[in-house]
């Protein structure tokens, strides 16, 4: 109970608003040269030492920690920081995070990962934790907003990888020729014709009104129909919800191409492929249903041949923002895994941010293994927050990931000065 009261009496007893601000000063005072905007940077750093150093002499032994602490985590934050301390005995040792309504959101931040946010991750990257972007961006695109937001430097660091499009692909600059897998290369023959196949056909034997409504993304593998309206609108629903409904068919019809699929036809695949994924997703299920395309058949029923070529293939549905078709055997969990290999992290205790089913499988995957906790925004799939509530609770503002990163912070605090 010590420590708890300790904490009580730092948040009671000091300013640790003023000192949260001054270090957020700090942190984001502009670059420039101006004698002037120097002169503020120092007194702003003056002012930030004497208020540590009251903390740290109000509290023989811990004060350096409780200092450190108060520059970063409000109180509610420093509290789950210790409470997830105490249960799990050890310090976060890397960062896996998806990107799009995760650590940035069209809704509140302007589609831009927010300042504090990225200077957090700084921080944790000075102290020697590795970051792992994981998500079904292309590798372009994040790319480009990781150098934005990060800087070249922590970019190519050899500290950070990049699993894009849902783990079929791991980079991770400045590791030679693990620089960049190419995972999808090693799928069966078979998958990869499938893949092929659809991706040759997808838009140009598109409906008129799919063709002008949506474009594809331009995976490396996977297969992305994305609206062109604005994300989450009533028109990008529509669309999507239709372009949902004719991916399952054409890869229904790929399928029935090949050779282990024996004499059933076409029209006889597309129903069973339906009635399987509709069985396997309550959300797709929904969007069929609604588009009058839900068989009248059990899922139990496909038959073996079919569904072993289905359980290798996922269907993802994003209302109003993506359809998509991956393969199950590229998941991010496999990304992951493989970024961790080549980043040389042997024994992860990693903090998951996500939003949606593929960032699920991750979260699973990390407490199947006692290798991690995971945080989710508020607006995140109801299987994600039921997950996350259902372990820490780390269920955060939309917008606001920069409050789990400080939370992390106080839960590294804290992990770290436990005895062994």
């Amino acid at each position: 109970m010590e420590q708890y009261n300790q904490l009580y009496e730092l948040y009671e007893e000091h300013d640790t608003d003023t000192l949260r601000a001054l270090q957020d000063l700090a942190d984001l005072f502009p670059l420039v040269e101006s004698r002037v905007a120097l002169d503020r940077w120092k007194e702003i750093n003056e002012e930030l030492a004497e208020r540590k150093d009251e903390i740290e002499n109000a509290f023989p032994d811990v004060g350096d920690v409780l200092a450190d602490l108060a520059t970063r985590a409000r109180e509610e934050q420093a509290f789950t920081g210790l409470d997830l301390s105490n249960k799990y005995g050890r310090s976060v040792n890397v960062f896996v995070l998806d990107v799009d309504e995760t650590l940035r959101s069209t809704g509140s931040t302007d589609n831009e990962i927010p300042n504090d946010t990225l200077n957090l991750l700084a921080t944790f990257y000075d102290e020697g934790v590795p970051i792992v972007i994981c998500t079904g961006q292309t590798l372009e695109n994040v790319k480009g907003f990781a150098i934005q937001g990060l800087g070249s430097e922590i970019v190519h660091s050899g500290n950070l990888g990049i699993v894009y499009e849902t783990g079929t692909g791991v980079f991770t600059p400045g590791h030679g020729a693990q620089t960049k897998q190419l995972l999808y290369e090693d799928l069966n023959d078979d998958i990869q014709a499938v893949f092929d196949d659809v991706r040759a056909r997808v838009l140009s034997q598109a409906p008129e009104r799919l063709r002008k409504g949506c474009h594809l993304q331009g995976n490396e593998f996977n297969i992305t129909m994305k609206p062109n309206f604005d994300t989450g609108s009533v028109d990008a629903v529509e669309i999507i919800d239709e372009a949902l409904v004719y991916e399952i068919d054409l890869l229904a019809d790929a399928i029935s191409t090949l050779d282990q699929i024996g004499d059933v036809d076409r029209e006889t695949t597309s129903t069973w492929t339906r009635a399987y994924y509709a069985d396997q997703d309550p959300e797709i299920e929904a969007v069929l249903d609604r588009e009058g395309a839900l068989p009248d058949v059990s899922a139990s029923k496909v038959p073996p041949d079919l569904e072993d070529m289905l359980e290798r293939i996922d269907i993802g549905y994003y209302e109003g923002d993506a359809a998509e078709i991956g393969s199950l055997e590229l998941s991010k969990v496999v990304g992951v895994e493989a970024a961790f290999d080549v980043l040389d992290i042997d024994d992860p205790f990693a903090i998951v941010m996500g939003d949606s089913k593929s960032d699920l499988r991750v979260m699973r995957w990390v407490q199947e293994h006692n290798a991690g906790i995971a945080a989710a925004p508020e607006h995140a799939s109801q299987a994600v927050i039921d997950h996350v509530e259902s372990t820490d609770e780390l269920v955060f503002e939309e917008g606001r990931a920069g409050d789990i990163l400080r939370t992390v912070y106080a839960l590294n605090r804290f992990a770290d000065e436990s005895p062994s």
